[in-house]
């Protein structure tokens, strides 16, 4: 059943303060509000609308957001759930951002962020189950699960070359058939007016800064970088953040290296996209280089140039291309492409959960982390020995975590 406007805003605000766990988790979260726990979508339409998301640049989660809220309720669905899906996050990380300029640390912040960290580890683990036991349905898709998995695993294979490969091998090995092959007519006016109305959406404000503060000022140069980073950003977070930490330290100098890992860390403490740790090297790179007097203008400016650069290209993805996409749900070779890429996303999201685990688990000598091994394994007792929901288990391993640095032993 279609949910009304105000039913869906309750949703996608939670989804927006409990999305935690990188886009595996989030993407988890939104699969467990409106397929399983509320039947908005079945699940060829989620798997769908996943994997046209999966091939854009930008966070990929907060676009399925997007995707989800336009098909119930058009643009300002759309709008509705793009935003509150990174609003909390954002203002948690402008938050965090201050109180870092200002008096350095926040207390206790290492010790909740550890035990939140564990809590992401059964979140993960929870996805990886469920979207498996939904995609792969028969050999050929497994074997597409194990191929992204060993080559993003054990070979580093790029994460756009993973998708584009099995998408193209599902298109080829699709059934054909004329039946099947219909779509409606693809009608190229209303998109070119959505391409011309959302591009200047992005990119009129920006220019803006840049003739208010100076083209040579480094708000106008965040502007002009973020919007690069926010239209080729293929890959995911961590290839983004390569590429922008690079960039932020030692091309433009907005931060140094330290002030970088900081922000990396204060980052996967907040819900909503890993990518907002590009809101904080807006926020701390606007405080390091503004004229004297001006550190809170210049602080507060770079945060929302960063984020305007690089979430509002996601709604130009989405609004232009999303029509298309659902016209040719029909198509065999469609369906056959996206079913490809949505078996790859089980073998990314593994990935990704050894990633993490390794990051997590194993010290910088190769030993086991007995803290965080103690506090992941009270969040998979929550998760699966108790099935507690996101926000519980989360609660309880930042409390965890609080707990143990408290005793001296995070």
């Amino acid at each position: 059943m279609k949910p009304s406007f105000a039913e869906a805003l309750r949703v996608w605000l939670k989804v927006g303060v409990l999305g935690f766990g990188g886009p595996a988790g989030q993407i988890a979260l939104l699969h467990r509000e409106v397929v399983e726990r509320r039947a908005w979508f079945d699940e060829a339409r989620f798997q769908h609308a996943l994997s046209f998301c999966l091939l854009l640049p930008g966070p990929e989660a907060q676009q399925l957001a997007t995707y989800l809220g336009w098909l119930l309720h058009g643009v300002r669905g759309g709008l509705a759930a793009g935003l509150l899906f990174v609003l909390p996050g954002f203002a948690v990380i402008v938050a965090l951002s201050a109180a870092y300029v200002t008096i350095g640390d926040v207390p206790d912040a290492q010790a909740v962020m550890l035990g939140v960290k564990a809590a992401v580890v059964g979140i993960l683990l929870q996805a990886l189950i469920r979207v498996a036991s939904r995609s792969l349905t028969g050999w050929p898709v497994a074997a597409v699960a194990g191929v992204a998995f060993v080559a993003m695993t054990l070979f580093a294979a790029p994460f756009p070359l993973v998708v584009i490969a099995a998408g193209l091998l599902g298109f080829v090995l699709a059934p054909r058939g004329a039946q099947t092959e219909a779509a409606a007519p693809v009608k190229w006016g209303p998109t070119l007016v959505t391409v011309l109305v959302w591009t200047a959406v992005w990119l009129v404000p920006l220019v803006g800064i840049g003739l208010l503060f100076g083209a040579q000022s480094s708000l106008a140069e965040m502007g002009g970088f973020f919007s690069r980073l926010a239209a080729f950003s293929f890959g995911g977070a961590y290839a983004a953040l390569a590429y922008a930490k690079d960039a932020a330290v030692n091309v433009f100098g907005w931060l140094d290296a330290d002030q970088m890992l900081d922000g990396l860390g204060l980052a996967e403490t907040t819900p909503g996209p890993l990518i907002l740790v590009l809101v904080y090297v807006g926020f701390v790179g606007g405080w390091n280089t503004a004229p004297a007097g001006l550190s809170w203008l210049w602080a507060g400016t770079g945060a929302l140039v960063a984020g305007w650069a690089i979430f509002a290209p996601s709604f130009l993805w989405i609004f232009a291309g999303a029509p298309h996409v659902e016209r040719l749900r029909a198509s065999a070779r469609l369906s056959g492409a996206l079913r490809f890429v949505g078996a790859a996303v089980v073998g990314v999201i593994a990935s990704l959960g050894v990633w993490f685990c390794g990051r997590l688990l194993i010290g910088e000598e190769g030993a086991l982390e007995i803290p965080a091994a103690a506090l992941t394994a009270i969040g998979l007792l929550a998760t699966f020995g108790l099935r507690w929901g996101v926000l519980r288990t989360l609660t309880l391993c930042a409390a965890a975590g609080w707990a143990w640095g408290r005793l001296g032993l995070a």
